[in-house]
């Protein structure tokens, strides 16, 4: 069943002292994609100033603003209403697709190692040998089983410059860390894989009306004749209650707000992120 899903994504700066000469990207709008349809957006910032929009080489769009006035606070936020579509049944792809020239030439950006997504021998070794004699789709599952099963969720563990491989040894992480251990072992194998980031509402079986302290997320997309998304932190389907925000390499490509300035140092930083089920 379709959801439609209000989101609130606010992002709050307090600085020590005033900040001057601020440039920033955003990226917290949800995308209109073949599983959800954008109803409504808006982006507003206070101190009040214009954006200006663009959408990037991965398909995401950017809401750009700069400030020139002092200022001591900086709060973004970002207003969506989103219907949301069950997923399709998954492809079944043949690794003879995946592995041809003209898929590894389509999807050469989502094959090569990243800063958070480098190559490692072992693990495309271990990879290799969890995923021989499997078809594509079970493989995936396989090497999403794989990372949860190395993974404790814990919040603060790790940072948001962590890498896959840092995360491992550590054996702790957050949803971005599962996103990139799980995209390692997937382009290990030849699976073209991208990072998704966007909104995950906490409670699958929500009822209409009541709005709950949700969380950003991050998931994983595999292409295997079409892409198959996979939520390896949680191992449970990507459904209505993910909302798709941006997509692309790693981390390094999706990051919710992006800026400089000239100023001291914040002082505080909070996120909220509220999800309401309106239908």
């Amino acid at each position: 069943m379709t959801w439609r899903i209000a989101c609130r994504h606010q992002t709050s700066y307090r600085y020590q002292g005033p900040a001057y000469a601020s440039f920033n990207e955003v990226r917290i709008s949800p995308l209109t994609t073949l599983r959800q349809t954008v109803l409504e957006a808006d982006v507003t910032v206070e101190p009040k100033v214009s954006c200006y929009r663009y959408w990037d080489y991965w398909g995401t769009l950017v809401h750009c603003f700069d400030l020139h006035d002092p200022h001591t606070e900086l709060v973004v936020t970002a207003d969506s209403i989103t219907e949301v579509d069950p997923p399709p049944p998954p492809v079944a792809g043949s690794w003879e697709t995946i592995h041809s020239p003209e898929t590894v030439e389509r999807f050469s950006e989502l094959l090569m190692p990243t800063h958070f997504v480098p190559a490692d021998p072992d693990l495309a070794r271990e990879a290799r040998h969890i995923v021989r004699g499997l078809e594509p789709l079970a493989a995936a599952g396989a090497l999403a089983e794989w990372t949860r099963a190395r993974l404790a969720y814990e919040p603060g563990a790790t940072a948001v410059s962590t890498s896959a491989t840092e995360a491992l040894r550590m054996g702790r992480g957050v949803c971005q860390d599962f996103a990139h251990l799980l995209l390692l072992m997937l382009r290990s194998v030849g699976i073209p894989a991208r990072y998704v980031s966007g909104y995950l509402h906490p409670h699958p079986d929500a009822g209409v009306g009541a709005t709950v302290l949700a969380e950003s997320h991050a998931w994983v997309d595999a292409w295997l004749g079409d892409w198959v998304a996979i939520d390896p932190t949680n191992m449970t389907p990507v459904s209505t209650g993910h909302v798709t925000v941006a997509r692309g390499r790693d981390y390094e490509d999706v990051p919710p707000i992006r800026g400089v300035y000239q100023g001291d140092a914040v002082d505080q930083l909070s996120v909220r992120v509220e999800m309401t089920r309106l239908r």
